[in-house]
């Protein structure tokens, strides 16, 4: 009978699926896909096993549970004890009970040994009902080989008492198991998960305990709200309350002093690490913050309006011939230049002919600060070549320029932009700059604002060789 519910236990659950499948059409599988950093030692020998133990799964003979070779072993066990052989049935069951539990032991073990290594670990395997399900299956899979071997037992007639040996593992065994089952059994910190906690981008945002504020500031603690983020070190396995709990402190701390996370009562105490993740959680700092961030802006603002006042000071230029269109702007650079581009020809900006300007099909180039800074920019589009200008100008270069969709236009760091610089659409142009100023930015220290004055001029032509005039 042992034989039979072993065989039985091994199929049920193919055949159960089996027939789930026949009247639904599915068979109730469900993907996930888990994101982690670091190194669990169960996952790593999880991954190294599995290629050679899948091919060996679907081999025949282990299909279903491994019911046919239960089957296998039940026939071997019945020849050997109808032949006399005792001893070689045992040994029959015991080998086929041995390669079911060698099959089906890693599915339990692996992940319970990173589930004792920590939350860390465990989030590796699934959100907690897949582990849960694993867990459950495992200890399933085990019935079968556990059946064959009390069908196989050899039968005891009477009592044996066990060695000193034998009696003294039992005890310690035992002591073990009382000492360690009530910590065990104790519920430990609730480590939420990713996708419990709903951060950007991933989660069902299930820990419904939380609020928004205190799953947001988790989500940076254990640095689930950025791609490759480890989160903050130190935090990765303590509970939520414990975090929350800390955060709030260091709140406390932070709004005795402002919502100033710098400050020195802040900086030093012993969970300052959690400073970065406070604004999710605290409201001072979050106001202390955006008040800096709001100050900042203000002064980038004036220091922006500052320097356009001194480009709209200059003089406007006045052509020989009139343009088709005239635009002045105030643009920036962080990398020494500014870039003309058309859509789908962006990409390196070409070398500069004299330090000043370079072409590419596609591309423009043109020097407006000693790195970083800004240059008061007029550009001016012509139907026909303009008259040479030199006078009043420290450098004019004029470079041939290849425009494939007819729409150029000069762009900065800051996002300004000046369009339609190109009149005829696609084809051949020439790039006029001219430029002063260049001497003032790099040999002063504190150049005045609007030092740097550029004027383009761009216009159909057809030679490609640059032009040096100045």
């Amino acid at each position: 009978m042992l034989w039979v519910a072993a065989t039985l236990t091994a199929a049920a659950p193919s055949l159960f699926f089996w027939v789930i499948w026949t009247l639904t059409g599915d068979y109730g599988s469900r993907s996930y896909l888990s994101m982690s950093s670091g190194s669990c030692l169960g996952w790593d020998i999880y991954v190294q096993v599995s290629p050679w133990a899948y091919p060996v799964k679907a081999f025949p003979l282990f299909s279903y549970g491994g019911a046919p070779l239960i089957v296998l072993g039940f026939a071997g066990w019945c020849l050997s004890l109808r032949s006399g052989r005792t001893g070689l049935g045992r040994m029959i069951g015991r080998c086929v009970a041995v390669v079911l539990l060698v099959l089906n032991l890693p599915d339990l073990l692996l992940p319970t040994l990173d589930a004792a290594l920590g939350p860390a670990c465990t989030q590796i395997w699934g959100p907690p009902e897949l582990l849960s399900q694993q867990f459950a299956w495992g200890l399933y899979d085990c019935v079968p080989p556990i059946l064959v071997l009390l069908a196989v037992r050899a039968p005891r007639r009477a009592f044996v008492r066990r060695g000193p040996v034998v009696r003294t593992a039992a005890g310690v065994l035992a002591v073990t198991a009382v000492v360690l089952l009530p910590a065990a059994s104790a519920p430990p910190g609730k480590v939420s998960a990713q996708w419990e906690l709903g951060c950007p981008g991933f989660g069902d945002d299930s820990a419904t305990r939380l609020n928004a504020a205190e799953k947001r500031f988790l989500c940076t603690v254990r640095g689930y709200d950025r791609p490759y983020d480890s989160g903050v070190e130190g935090w990765d396995e303590v509970s939520d309350q414990d975090v929350l709990a800390q955060g709030r402190h260091l709140c406390a701390l932070a709004t005795r002093h402002g919502g100033d996370i710098a400050a020195r009562a802040v900086s030093e105490a012993p969970q300052a690490s959690l400073a970065g993740a406070l604004p999710s959680l605290c409201p001072a700092v979050a106001r202390a913050q955006q008040a800096e961030a709001d100050r900042r802006q203000a002064e980038s603002e004036a220091y922006v309006a500052q320097k356009e006042r001194a480009c709209a000071a200059h003089p406007r230029h006045r052509p020989k011939i009139e343009p088709v269109r005239q635009r002045r702007a105030t643009l920036w650079t962080e990398f020494w230049t500014i870039d003309g581009w058309e859509d789908g020809y962006e990409g390196n900006p070409p070398d500069l002919v004299e330090e000043l300007v370079g072409s590419g099909r596609g591309t423009l180039a043109i020097w407006a600060a000693d790195e970083i800074g800004h240059a008061c920019v007029t550009v001016e589009s012509y139907t026909r070549r303009p008259p040479q200008e030199t006078r009043g100008w420290e450098e004019v270069v004029e470079v041939g320029y290849e425009s494939p969709t007819g729409s150029l236009e000069l762009v900065d760091g800051e996002g300004t932009s000046l369009k339609g610089l190109t009149t005829r659409g696609p084809g051949s142009y020439r790039v006029r700059v001219h430029l002063r100023g260049r001497k003032l930015v790099t040999q002063t220290v504190d150049a005045p604002d609007g030092a740097v004055e550029l004027l383009v001029q761009v216009f159909p032509g057809t030679a490609k060789k640059p032009v040096v005039y100045k």
